[in-house]
């Protein structure tokens, strides 16, 4: 097991040629005014026929015998473009010949250890930074049934991988988030959203 800290070393211009996940584009368009623009973005080089780059799943986690709290599973993963660790939830890029639902479905078990029994919904093809980039995703709800007691499996992950699996329950999702940006973490803005939604449906009793 690892027990370093990440840290940078170094970070430095990159050529579009060098790179091997993206490249930059430069967009020449017309805008509303029928003026002659540029734009420039990233784009992923991963995106396959589909159209959609990648998945964000949403686990929900229940016990036949309502031995736990409806909860979820989020992960702690170094990212180094911003040289810290992020909370998020679990994710991966869609492979060739995968659905949506194939893939979200294979990254849950990968990441967390958890084998999902059925696709709850799929959202539509959603964006995140349509002024920086054209990557996108679908969010892929989950269901996860177990038979008892919450259960903590054992990740799959591949050499490189560094996750931590936290199991949260839903209802204290946004105060379990607030925590872990006092203690330095940042929060993907996905389950931020998400957090936030929840707990005001709750107070607004909308759920």
């Amino acid at each position: 097991m690892a027990h370093n800290a990440p840290k940078i070393l170094s970070s430095t211009e990159m050529s579009a040629s060098e790179a091997k996940w993206i490249t930059l584009k430069k967009i020449k368009y017309l805008d509303e005014d029928g003026k002659e623009r540029l734009w420039e973005c990233a784009e992923r080089k991963t995106r396959k026929s589909t159209g959609v780059d990648a998945v964000a799943i949403l686990a929900i986690l229940k016990s036949k015998t309502n031995a736990f709290p409806v909860s979820t599973v989020v992960i702690e993963q170094y990212r180094p473009p911003i040289g810290k660790h992020i909370i998020e939830f679990p994710a991966g890029l869609i492979d060739e010949g995968e659905t949506a639902e194939q893939t979200a479905i294979r990254e849950l078990h990968e990441e967390t250890g958890y084998k999902a029994e059925k696709v709850l919904q799929v959202s539509p093809v959603i964006v995140l930074q349509p002024g920086m980039t054209n990557a996108n995703m679908k969010l892929v709800v989950l269901s996860v049934l177990l038979d008892d007691k919450m259960e903590t499996p054992e990740p799959k992950l591949e050499v490189g991988e560094h996750i931590i699996v936290k199991v949260v329950e839903l209802a204290k999702l946004k105060v379990e988030l607030e925590d872990y940006d006092r203690k330095g973490f940042v929060v993907d803005a996905r389950l931020s959203h998400f957090a936030s939604g929840y707990d005001l449906a709750n107070q607004l009793n909308l759920a």
